[in-house]
């Protein structure tokens, strides 16, 4: 294939290897590919389909239970919908069903993906400039799915000497203007560039590419840092996990944190957890969440003062010791030393009266029941913006002194508030729950 217009534009050309027989476990691959006389010159790039890759590794396996193959090859499940499983695989890999592979091998076997892809590049670089002499880059492909876009493309899983990214971050496009966030996945573009010679089912694994020796980098160097520099961090990745494991990750995020730093709080962030708390479920279809939000140093010390003050009293009338109260009084800091407060409160309007005293009181408790869910909401989103919090109850116990120091209406009832903020510390471990002590089935 050529991209060689008229007038001498760059270009360059790909072709498949005729000839490459059935690859086995122990196999030579550098051996088998010299073997074809492929008149490889310095600076072309070879591209490897895996499967051959992991065949003279001996990455075949029993498999009776290919589920069972991909539950060994899996360090995290990404996204599950039916059967189907996006995880993170033990080569740092994203991709379905971890690159267990149950076709072009024999039944009732599968075929796991090469055990460290970078080193299997290398070593069939090495053989090569040893059998034939030439330098050329490698690259092991494997095919992937891609988020937002339909249809499969071969990238790369695997690389010696080659560039893998074109950094472009500080030059400048064709007008002038910087580029502040261009990174070319070149290695990607030439296993896709070869999956169109080599296709899927026509027994030739591997391609060269010819007129690119820029992209071909001199072992050793910074520059040849295989394939494994192209995935992305999980501190840069935006999009870790699917829906419904996302759901839950915020729900093991939702922890209580009692030291911040000092960072501020994005306002947006917790407006956007109060649209999640406002989707939670209400009786007669009403809407009985109110959020106060405490933005101002000044309004929350307020609030704070006359709460202390308001519990100090109510120790002393307990008959407590001054050293039981101050010990208690401490205890409330975790509001105090919180940079952003949120007073969530229960409304009832459109509730319904009955006259009657048990009916009125289960009522209530609907009520109460909707607003619990929507500060449940509300704790989970901001886990989900990366956000600590601790619920406190504290506000429920002087609520007349909550609405005086808010100007809050005498039908908003505080339910507890919520210190938010950037963690000081990661939680520790939460201690494990067996689901099943809190079940019983009928």
């Amino acid at each position: 294939m050529s991209g060689a217009p008229a007038g001498g534009a760059p270009s360059y050309r790909v072709w498949a290897l005729p000839g490459i027989p059935e690859v086995r476990e122990g196999d030579d691959l550098a051996k088998l590919i010299a073997t074809t006389e492929p008149g490889l010159v310095d600076g072309d790039v070879l591209l490897v389909t895996s499967k051959i890759v992991s065949k003279a590794e001996g990455r075949i396996v029993e498999a009776t239970d290919r589920e069972a193959a991909i539950d060994a090859e899996t360090v995290r499940v990404v996204a599950r919908r039916g059967t189907l499983r996006i995880v993170e695989n033990r080569q740092g890999l994203v991709m379905a069903a971890a690159g267990v592979d149950a076709s072009n091998t024999p039944a009732g076997t599968v075929l796991l993906l090469p055990e460290d892809p970078d080193a299997s590049a290398r070593a069939i670089r090495t053989g090569l400039r040893d059998a034939l002499g030439v330098e050329v880059g490698v690259v092991v492909t494997d095919t992937f799915g891609r988020p937002w876009r339909n249809g499969l493309t071969d990238v790369a899983i695997g690389a010696a000497g080659v560039r893998v990214l074109d950094d472009l971050r500080g030059g400048t496009d064709g007008h002038g203007n910087p580029l502040s966030a261009t990174v070319v996945a070149t290695a990607d573009e030439l296993a896709a560039a070869g999956d169109l010679v080599k296709g899927k089912a026509s027994g030739l694994p591997v391609a060269v590419v010819r007129g690119l020796p820029h992209v071909v980098a001199d072992s050793g160097t910074s520059e040849d840092e295989g394939a494994r520099a192209m995935v992305r961090v999980a501190a840069d990745d935006m999009f870790r996990l699917g829906t419904s494991e996302a759901v839950r990750e915020a729900l093991h995020l939702r922890r209580t944190v009692r030291e911040f730093t000092d960072e501020p709080v994005d306002a947006g962030a917790v407006r956007r957890a109060v649209a999640a708390a406002v989707t939670a479920p209400a009786p007669h279809h009403t809407t009985p969440w109110r959020f106060v939000l405490l933005e101002s140093r000044a309004a929350r010390t307020r609030l704070l003062d006359a709460m202390r003050d308001a519990w100090i009293a109510d120790l002393r009338r307990d008959g407590r010791s001054e050293e039981s109260v101050a010990k208690r009084v401490r205890r409330g800091d975790v509001l105090r030393n919180a940079p952003y407060l949120a007073v969530p409160c229960l409304v009832m309007d459109g509730s319904h009266t009955y006259g009657d005293e048990r009916r009125d009181a289960a009522e209530r408790e609907m009520f109460v029941v909707a607003a619990g869910a929507g500060v449940q909401n509300f704790l989970v989103a901001l886990a989900g913006e990366r956000l600590g919090s601790a619920w406190v109850s504290s506000t429920m116990f002087c609520r007349s002194v909550v609405r005086e120091v808010l100007d809050l209406p005498d039908s908003w009832d505080p339910l507890g508030a919520v210190a938010v903020g950037h963690p000081k510390v990661a939680p520790p471990a939460r201690a494990a729950r067996d689901a099943g002590a809190f079940i019983t089935v009928r």
